[in-house]
């Protein structure tokens, strides 16, 4: 219930933006023979991998329910995503930390820094696609809402995943450019070492605000505050229905179950009191295509 966005077309930006900017580093760690370089090119792959893992989950999220699994896969989605923002945390954020301090320690001089800046400039770039691609289908999502609102009541793991990403990245290589472009300006290596460390604690805190919000979707959280209130104002508006005691939802990755206690208006025997359930769910599910299971409780009026 993520409005009409794209998941899929975000990720595979971005898993093309990441192998880009891999092949490039790649490349000047070839013709330099810089271990530095060949470092960053192996992180970049290592960023394709978390795409690879959101895929994976995306895949797993519409298998079939089964006996084992009665109410489907969908949650494996979020399974995987919490598992990128892990990864984040660790290979990127704490690696990136300890090669700063370390960077302090051993300050070592830059090798060929402005095929550095050119590789960063050109990261910067397929980034912007990605982040661009990727704003649009949250900018489809949010439908209105704030930003931040967004990033809080989404239930779309994987469209948060891919924008923290983003975001991180983003952000990370403009660091980058500008520590290496004040190194090179002032001879300091310090601004390299301070940058990296900088680096380091933006992907720290994104990852861990993205499992933050991931953990909320592997507990069990319902549907989005306002699609709960347009649920609640489609069951009010059934003639059949005559009140809604109790609501509850849950999110399993794209799909949704729908639970409703609600006191139902009399009706002329119980077979027509089944006809009227029927019906209101029929009606519910072609109102809400992603709501794939539903149980009615019904209470008849006096």
């Amino acid at each position: 219930m993520s409005g009409h966005a794209n998941s899929l077309k975000a990720v595979l930006l971005a898993l093309g933006a990441n192998f880009a900017i891999f092949v490039s580093k790649l490349a000047a760690a070839v013709l330099t023979g810089s271990s530095a370089m060949l470092a960053e090119a192996i992180h970049s792959l290592a960023d394709c991998g978390n795409q690879g893992l959101l895929l994976l989950g995306m895949r797993q999220a519409k298998r079939p329910p089964s006996e084992d699994y009665p109410l489907g896969w969908g949650r494996a989605l979020y399974f995987w995503s919490f598992l990128v923002a892990i990864l984040l945390f660790s290979v990127g954020g704490m690696f990136s930390i300890y090669e700063g301090v370390h960077k302090l320690g051993s300050p070592e001089p830059l090798q060929r820094p402005w095929l550095a800046v050119g590789v960063l400039v050109f990261g910067l770039v397929m980034e912007g696609i990605s982040m661009r691609g990727c704003m649009q289908e949250v900018n489809k999502a949010r439908d209105g809402m704030g930003l931040w609102q967004w990033f809080r009541e989404t239930r779309s793991s994987e469209l948060l995943v891919i924008f923290g990403e983003d975001l991180a990245a983003l952000l990370g290589l403009a660091i980058a450019l500008l520590a290496i472009l004040a190194t090179i300006l002032t001879g300091n290596l310090l601004f390299d070492a301070l940058g990296t460390i900088v680096i380091g604690v933006l992907l720290v805190v994104v990852a861990v605000a993205v499992a933050v919000e991931v953990k909320a979707l592997l507990i069990g959280q319902g549907v989005e505050p306002r699609r709960r209130q347009e649920l609640l104002a489609f069951l009010a508006e059934r003639p059949e229905v005559a009140e809604v005691l109790n609501l509850i939802t849950l999110q399993l990755g794209p799909e949704v179950m729908v639970s409703v206690k609600a006191r139902m208006a009399p009706a002329a025997d119980n077979l027509a009191l089944i006809h009227n359930i029927n019906a209101v769910e029929r009606a519910m599910k072609a109102r809400f295509p992603d709501v794939a299971w539903s149980f009615f409780e019904p209470d008849v009026a006096d």
